[in-house]
């Protein structure tokens, strides 16, 4: 019973875990304003072709 009082794997686990499922949150957040930048960005380029076909 000593022993498995001591034993600290699993805290060492969760801790593990919970560092990656914060990188996890931070990447996804990185990419959704990419991909928010990048629509915007080729938003523009679509609306400057069509007024330079319109011209």
């Amino acid at each position: 019973m000593k022993k498995l009082l001591h034993d600290t794997r699993g805290a060492t686990a969760i801790e593990y875990g919970l560092i990656v499922s914060l990188i996890v949150i931070a990447i996804i957040t990185a990419m959704q304003s990419f991909a928010n930048s990048s629509d915007n960005m080729w938003g523009i380029i679509e609306d400057k072709y069509e007024q330079s076909n319109n011209s």
